[in-house]
């Protein structure tokens, strides 16, 4: 059996968030992560389409690939 080893980050949110056994706190705390990284992603994307590295060509190729088959 192989042991698993979590990182500091990790070991902080086990520690924060055992404190809290609702459901409706895990909810709140997916709805929190979400809002997180969506708003990173869009500003990444707002980034790459102020560069020129993204526009409307390259999205739509991306729109035709397989994402599926990308690892």
């Amino acid at each position: 059996m192989t042991a698993t080893v979590f990182n500091p980050l990790q070991i902080h949110l086990l520690q924060m968030f055992a404190l809290d056994k609702r459901q409706s706190g895990l909810e709140e705390l997916k709805d929190v992560l979400y809002r997180h990284y969506s708003k990173r992603m869009e500003e990444r994307l707002d980034d790459l389409w102020e560069s020129g590295e993204l526009d409307q060509k390259r999205l739509d190729e991306i729109n035709a690939m397989d994402l599926h088959q990308l690892k």
